[in-house]
């Protein structure tokens, strides 16, 4: 059986467009050293050069 990894112990980044942390997922696992912001939207609002408050 496998080994239950929690939530808090993943690697984690800060999204440089709305500055809030976010955490690893799976679908990210091959390519977690490219990943730069932590949604589509703020991968899109990043490319028109709007920002968000958190």
């Amino acid at each position: 059986m496998a080994k239950m990894i929690r939530k808090g112990d993943l690697p984690t980044k800060t999204c440089p467009t709305c500055t809030r942390p976010f955490a690893w997922r799976k679908k990210w696992e091959r390519d977690w050293a490219n990943v730069i912001y932590c949604s589509e939207r703020c991968r899109r609002e990043a490319k028109t050069g709007a920002t968000r408050k958190a």
